[in-house]
């Protein structure tokens, strides 16, 4: 018992210390804190009540074992001394853990004894303990303060509010991630962007700063023609972007990476590319060679020694 009582004194002196030690240090874990964003305070508090809820299942299991080695004491017929005055830790555990139990087979234990028994197990109308007695008015007293701020004063966001922030919060990073992924776009990862807005940006792109060198319906000029199936470097969405990025100098064709953005660059190619086909008024002969797309086979194609095919052999009549 003295020892157990050294390490409650060394707690208790160290808990009471705490303080001081916050404020050597700065408070630098509550400005820690208020650096937290709104996922990861949660997860805190959800740690916190899983450390309470332990703690809570400790305080438990030693409120049974105390019982239960009370209970055997009390059969086995062990007469304990009586002292004048009880510890210190009789006294707490009797107050706020075990709190006052009759003695059993005593007139006040039948006083609890309930008129109903199963198979000769009878049922006592005990009170709680008061450990337990003490856990449940504070969830009372934490329901009553949780409808206070949420249904009455209306401080707290509803399920619902919560929803749309979150909704909002996700709408931003997706804008976010989306710039991030228009900015880094290059030659190879460019792709063929067929919609309608893009289409059209292209389209102005085009006809401000192409039209000149490859005429305003593709015909080509001073450039080459942009309708046929006939290119110099490639007629692929990588190539025209590659291209118009970096450009040809030594053919006149100018780079436009700094003044067009990647974004901008696969509108424009894109359009370039809507352009096969069509008839211009006066179209420039062909120049380069012949671009044919090339066809991906699918991954799950099997060739003929993995299909074994058996070649039929034709019977003579």
């Amino acid at each position: 018992m003295k020892r157990f009582k050294r390490i409650f004194l060394m707690l208790l002196g160290m808990i009471l210390t705490m303080p001081s030690i916050a404020q050597t240090s700065e408070l630098s874990w509550v400005t820690k804190l208020q650096g937290m964003d709104s996922n990861e305070l949660t997860l805190m508090i959800i740690l916190a009540i899983v450390l309470g809820v332990i703690i809570l299942l400790l305080v438990l299991m030693i409120y049974l074992m105390s019982f239960m080695v009370t209970v055997l004491k009390q059969q086995q017929g062990f007469e304990r001394r009586v002292s004048t005055k009880p510890s210190w830790w009789e006294s707490f555990k009797r107050q706020y853990i075990v709190g006052k139990m009759k003695p059993v087979g005593s007139k006040e234990e039948e006083d609890l004894m309930l008129d109903h028994s199963y198979d000769g197990i009878v049922e006592l109308d005990n009170h709680m303990p008061p450990w337990l007695a003490a856990v449940f008015y504070i969830t009372i007293a934490f329901a009553v303060a949780y409808f206070t701020y949420y249904a009455v004063l209306g401080m707290g966001q509803s399920q619902i509010e919560e929803y749309q922030t979150e909704l909002a919060i996700a709408a931003v990073k997706a804008e976010e991630y989306k710039a991030l992924a228009l900015s880094s776009i290059d030659e190879n990862s460019v792709v063929f962007d067929a919609s309608t807005p893009s289409i059209n940006a292209g389209k102005s792109i085009y006809e401000a700063n192409c039209a000149a060198c490859h005429a305003i319906d593709g015909g080509g000029g001073v450039g080459p023609n942009l309708t046929d199936e006939y290119w110099l470097h490639g007629g692929g969405i990588s190539d025209i972007f590659k291209v118009v990025k970096y450009g040809v100098v030594e053919k006149g064709m100018i780079p436009w990476q700094d003044q067009l953005s990647p974004e901008q660059i696969q509108q424009v190619s894109s359009y370039i590319l809507t352009l096969q086909g069509t008839t211009p008024s006066s179209p420039k002969e062909p120049q380069g060679e012949k671009f044919e797309p090339a066809i991906e086979e699918p991954l799950d194609a099997l060739i003929e020694d993995e299909l074994e095919l058996v070649p039929v052999v034709e019977e003579e009549n």
